[in-house]
């Protein structure tokens, strides 16, 4: 192994997630923060999660809600005759 180009190693980094586990794995840095990891990811709770970043959940219900109040307008199409 060549030396001065690898970077430091950290056997026991900190992860830290959003939903407060704290467990440590091995990394280059020495402290990593995550948004989900693996107990509080929804394919292995079963427990349905929305990740939302920036308001975009609500701004698609928002949407959703809008179109379903509006009736339905549709176009009658007249054939012309021909003369």
């Amino acid at each position: 192994m060549k030396k001065d180009i690898h970077p430091k190693y950290f056997p026991d980094a900190k992860v830290s997630c959003a939903c407060g586990a704290i467990f440590a794995v091995g990394s280059t840095k020495p402290e990593l923060k995550v948004e989900i990891c693996g107990n509080c990811h929804p394919f292995y709770t079963g427990a349905e999660k929305i990740v939302d970043t920036a308001g975009r959940v609500e701004r698609f219900k928002s949407k959703i809600a809008k179109t379903a109040a509006k009736p339905r307008v549709t176009k009658k199409t007249t054939k012309k005759q021909k003369k």
